[in-house]
């Protein structure tokens, strides 16, 4: 039987396949489309894992076409109760610093999306007041330290559209209620609470958002890009080891007296 209990969602370069042992691809058919891509499974110290590339292996799914309600189904449909989403980030404050680690536990999303799973007829009015599994958060943010990582443990992540950048008048009014930007990871915290499955996110900064003058070369933003994938996996493969597949986060009976 195909099945996960973690799962790992994230780009094309932070996530390497080889991280698992019997790795194998499956399709899984979802009523709202299909994924972003083959969902690859396997397992990690006894654990078993999936991985989905939301802009697909060969990176050709823009944010704005992601189909977010295709993806956490899909994982929902394989048993997963937890996921840690992977992001790179923009940074939108100065003690926020190319290379750090951000373990969010709050969003803002400017995007003009609705995110839902229902529709006409029954549907559910969750609690999104603290929208990333405190469980998972603390797992991400004690390995972190473990590795001696540069680590904000808390932090807003704001969530543009896509896929342009900001301006740099909006950069600026964004710094005012928010630590970092991207442009994934609120649809994803969403689904998946509604259907009450357990995710947080692991971010990493690229560099400053536009609000900022320092210039940036190549040459560097090449340096922080290695960097933040070979720390993205350092802390996947102790995090996925360590973490109990069930906790004690309400997550997963979010929907308990949430009907309208």
């Amino acid at each position: 039987m195909d099945s996960a209990d973690i799962a790992i969602i994230g780009g094309t370069a932070s996530i390497d396949p080889g991280l698992l042992r019997e790795a194998r691809d499956v399709s899984v058919a979802t009523p709202y489309g299909k994924p972003s891509d083959a969902i690859t499974l396997g397992t990690l110290d006894g654990v078993r894992v999936a991985i989905l590339f939301r802009h697909s292996r060969k990176h050709t799914i823009p944010p704005h076409l992601i189909n977010h309600r295709a993806n956490i189904d899909a994982l929902h449909r394989l048993g997963v109760k937890r996921i840690i989403a992977t992001a790179a980030v923009g940074s939108l404050q100065e003690d926020c610093s190319a290379g750090d680690v951000v373990i969010p536990d709050q969003f803002i999303d400017c995007s003009k999306e609705v995110h839902t799973f229902f529709g006409e007829g029954k549907f559910y009015h969750i609690s999104m007041a603290d929208p990333f599994c405190p469980d998972i958060r603390q797992a991400l943010t004690g390995t972190a330290k473990r590795l001696n990582l540069r680590l904000h443990e808390r932090g807003t992540y704001l969530r543009i559209d896509g896929p342009q950048f900001s301006t740099r008048a909006a950069s600026k009014m964004y710094r005012q209620s928010a630590d970092i930007i991207g442009m994934t990871c609120v649809p994803e915290a969403i689904l998946a609470r509604e259907r009450q499955m357990c995710l947080a996110v692991l971010a990493t900064v690229t560099d400053y958002d536009v609000w900022s003058d320092k210039p940036v070369s190549y040459d560097e933003i090449k340096r922080v890009m290695a960097m933040n994938i070979e720390n993205t996996r350092k802390i996947l493969h102790d995090t996925i080891r360590t973490l109990p597949i069930r906790g004690s986060c309400s997550c997963g009976s979010a929907l308990e007296g949430a009907e309208a």
